[in-house]
């Protein structure tokens, strides 16, 4: 069946050596590019919630959200090595299972990159919006709030998504300089706060551990997972690699060993000197701090905390612009969005929509909403690059793999569970919501793609 044609090796290494985008992007410009799409709102706002729905027991929950992801991460590095294009799962997905299923996932990672962008634009409008209230500076609520919630636009998250926005649009080694510099003042600040709370911890804040049972602990768990969010941002960077066969794996593995070691850290120092009960939602950190009386450290860790979710959105928006372009490169949506500006060498009218319809995201949805959304689709992608391996182990065998996923068919089948069991525990309206958006991608395909693809006319 036509739907069910497969890219090749050989077109990938077209894709590459014809790709007009500048390669000058290093293992470490990657982990920066993964830290800073990983450690922003999940660690600032998302701990928060997970504290709320776990309790202490939140740390558990990090740590499962967490090996989900560090297997997840072996089967991107193979896949990686092997097809060094952007695209991702996406890309991965049409060469393992074919045209129809990449598709899919590409739509769906198109709702991952643009919601878990709108998340981070809401998280920072709430952050700020934590530390001007402390200075007893209220916006308005009106503009500060989505109609759902009482208001009339999120006011900030949508300008913050412009300024982003404009900057992925002057160019990608302009903007991962000052990614790299926003990361290193984030891994300050969060260094800082675990510094500051580490002695004001106390054994009775931790009792209850788990007074929601296991099932809160897991609900964390697939709510946390909105933290680890973004370490895939590594692999759609390949076409943008000096050496990617080999950047891309370092840049996954250090990425996601300075996030682990770091969320761990933060929510056993913040379960420590505070109740899970009087955790806030929207400022974690900041508040904890001021809860016990640091409050020069709240405000500093609050600047951070506004500052480093910067970084994430840019990562985040770089994303979604990369998915987007391979897909209409390969004619699956208009040639148009694959077009790459002549002065700044990227893609221009790509980067405009997608910060556009983030924007409108972040200012007309709750958080809460954004968030679950996000989540679904992240684990979907990520199950599918698990069996990804599996299959092209035996279809593919004789491909170059710079990096090899340990363990091959354990380690996948392991990753898939994990990933369907966080799918399982979400709400069920956030499935309802999510199939609407894969029937829509579907009609985007069999009215459009189909017809359109590179493939059916080569």
């Amino acid at each position: 069946m036509e739907i069910f044609r497969k890219k090749t090796v050989k077109n990938f290494d077209n894709d590459y050596a014809k790709s007009s985008l500048k390669k000058k992007l290093t293992s470490f410009d990657l982990a920066a590019l993964g830290i800073g799409s990983i450690v922003g709102t999940g660690i600032f706002v998302a701990t928060g919630q997970g504290a709320k729905m776990a309790g202490p027991a939140v740390i558990i929950s990090f740590m499962i959200a967490a090996i989900t992801s560090a297997l997840c991460a072996l089967t991107y590095s193979e896949l990686a090595s092997m097809f060094p294009v952007s695209g991702s799962t996406y890309s991965y997905s049409y060469v393992a299972f074919g045209e129809i299923i990449a598709w899919i996932i590409g739509w769906d990672l198109i709702l991952e990159y643009l919601v878990s962008a709108a998340a981070v634009a809401a998280g920072w409008s709430g952050s700020l919006n934590g530390i001007l209230s402390d200075y007893g500076i209220k916006l308005p609520s009106m503009l500060t709030k989505a109609p759902i919630s009482g208001g009339i636009v999120d006011l900030p998250a949508v300008l913050i998504t412009a300024v982003v926005t404009w900057l992925l649009y002057i160019g990608v080694s302009e903007s991962a300089k000052i990614n790299d510099a926003i990361v290193v003042i984030k891994i300050l600040i969060i260094v800082i706060f675990i510094a500051l709370g580490v002695t004001h911890i106390k054994a009775a804040n931790y009792h209850p551990f788990m007074p929601f049972g296991v099932n809160g602990v897991v609900s964390g768990a697939s709510i946390i997972f909105f933290a680890f969010i973004g370490f895939d941002t590594v692999s759609t960077a390949s076409e943008e690699t000096k050496d990617p066969e080999k950047d891309v794996p370092r840049g996954l593995a250090l990425c996601l060993v300075v996030v682990i070691i770091m969320y761990i850290a933060v929510s056993l120092v913040l379960t420590g000197i505070i109740s899970y009960k009087n955790v806030s939602i929207d400022n974690a950190l900041p508040g904890a701090l001021s809860h016990i009386g640091i409050n020069w450290g709240s405000a500093l860790v609050g600047v951070g905390a506004v500052v480093g979710m910067v970084s994430t959105l840019l990562a985040t928006l770089y994303g979604q612009i990369r998915i987007f372009m391979v897909m209409a490169r390969d004619g699956l949506l208009p040639n148009v969005f694959a077009k790459v500006n002549k002065k700044h060498s990227t893609p221009g009218l790509c980067t405009i929509l997608t910060g556009v319809v983030t924007a409108v995201l972040a200012g007309f949805l709750p958080l809460n909403m954004i968030m679950e959304l996000c989540n679904i689709g992240t684990l979907f992608a990520f199950a599918l690059v698990s069996l990804g391996v599996i299959v092209l182990r035996v279809t593919m065998p004789e491909v170059k793999r710079k990096f090899k996923c340990p363990g091959v068919p354990f380690t996948p089948i392991i990753t898939i569970f994990c990933c369907g069991y966080l799918i399982y525990t979400l709400p069920v309206i956030t499935w309802i919501r999510f199939l609407i958006w894969l029937l829509i991608g579907i009609l985007i395909y069999v009215f459009y793609g189909y017809k359109n693809s590179k493939l059916k006319s080569k």
